[in-house]
C-alpha cells in the first residue's frame, strides 16, 4: 500500500469520527443514578469476599502433580503454602488475601468490644489506668493496674473472697472477645457449679493486660482468678482468645505461676470445648492449691 493510499484511509476515518452523532444524554438524572446503582450492585454480587475463603482448601497451583498430597499438606498447617506465583511475585489473589488478613488483625487491635456484647453477657465494665487505645499500646505497665474507679466498682459490685473469679478483657484483640466470650463463659460457670464450686461476679475489663488479673485477685481476695482475654492477632486469625488462670495471684508474682489455655477460636480449640477444659483445670487448682509450674497435672 502506497503512502498516498494510506493517507486517504486515515482522512476517511477521521471524517467519519467527526461526523458521528453524539449519544443522546438522558434528562432524567434520577434514572441514571438508579441505573448506576443497579449496575454497581450487580457488580458487587459477583465479587467474592476473599477473606472468607478457607485457605486450607484453596488450591492455587495450576495442575498440581499430586493434588491429594498438596491438600493433605495444607490441612496440616495454617501457613500460606501452595500459593503459586506470577514470575517472582505473589499472584494478585494471594497478595489481596494477605492485605485483607493484615487489615483484620489491625481492626482487632484498634476496635473496642461492643457495648451490645457486654450488655448481652450481663457484665458491668471497668478499665485499667490506660486512657485510650494509644495509651494502652504504648504503656503496657498501666494496662496491668486497675484505676481507682474500677477498684471501687469491684469492691461494691462483686462477691468478696470468691472461690473463683472470672472476668473478660479485650487485651490485644476485641475481635476474639466478640467471637468467643459469650460461648465460653457460661460453659466455665456451669462446669464449676457442677463441681460444687462457687463463682464470683463476672465483669468486663477494658484496656487490660494479663497481669491485671493479679490486681483483681488482691482486690477481691479470690482463691483462683481466670481472665478470658484477646490475644495478639496474626495473619492466620484475629479471633484467638486465651484463658490465663492462677491460684492466689499476687501483684508482682512470677509468670511461672500462671496456667494458660490458648488458641481458643473456631480454627483451633472451640470455645465450648475449651470452657469444659478450663473448668476441670480450675477444679484441679483448688484441689492441689497450686497453679503454674507448682501444679502437677
Amino acid at each position: 500500500m502506497s503512502e498516498i493510499e494510506l493517507r486517504k484511509i486515515i482522512e476517511q476515518v477521521i471524517a467519519e469520527i467527526g461526523s458521528a452523532a453524539p449519544a443522546k444524554e438522558s434528562n432524567d438524572s434520577s434514572e441514571s443514578c438508579c441505573n448506576l446503582d443497579a449496575s454497581q450492585d450487580a457488580a458487587d454480587e459477583n465479587i467474592n469476599d476473599i477473606a472468607k475463603i478457607e485457605l486450607r482448601k484453596q488450591v492455587l497451583v495450576p495442575e498440581p502433580e499430586n493434588l491429594q498430597g498438596l491438600l493433605k499438606m495444607k490441612e496440616s498447617t495454617p501457613a500460606r503454602i501452595g500459593v503459586w506465583r506470577a514470575g517472582p511475585r505473589y499472584k494478585t489473589e494471594t497478595m489481596l488475601r494477605f492485605r485483607a488478613d493484615h487489615a483484620a488483625a489491625q481492626d482487632a487491635v484498634f476496635t473496642d468490644v461492643s457495648e451490645a456484647l457486654i450488655s448481652k453477657m450481663n457484665l458491668f465494665a471497668v478499665k485499667t489506668k490506660c486512657k485510650d487505645k494509644d495509651h494502652y499500646l504504648t504503656r503496657p505497665d498501666l494496662g496491668r493496674i486497675l484505676d481507682d474507679e474500677a477498684v471501687e466498682a469491684l469492691k461494691s459490685k462483686c462477691t468478696k473472697a470468691p472461690q473463683v473469679q472470672i472476668y473478660v478483657s479485650d487485651g490485644l484483640s476485641s475481635t476474639a472477645i466478640e467471637a468467643n466470650a459469650s460461648d465460653i463463659l457460661p460453659v466455665i460457670i456451669q462446669g464449676l457449679k457442677n463441681y460444687g464450686i462457687s463463682v464470683g461476679t463476672p465483669f468486663f475489663l477494658k484496656y487490660g493486660r494479663v497481669p491485671a488479673m493479679d490486681h483483681v485477685s488482691e482486690v477481691l481476695g479470690a482463691e483462683v482468678t481466670c481472665v478470658l482475654i484477646g490475644e495478639r492477632p496474626g495473619l492466620v486469625t484475629a479471633e484467638s482468645m486465651s484463658a490465663y488462670i492462677a491460684y492466689r495471684a499476687k501483684v508482682g508474682m512470677p509468670e511461672a505461676r500462671r496456667n494458660v489455655v490458648s488458641n481458643i477460636h473456631r480454627g483451633g480449640t472451640p470455645a465450648v470445648e475449651a470452657g469444659a477444659h478450663i473448668a476441670d483445670l480450675i477444679k484441679l487448682m483448688l484441689d492441689k492449691k497450686a497453679s503454674g509450674l507448682d501444679l502437677k497435672i
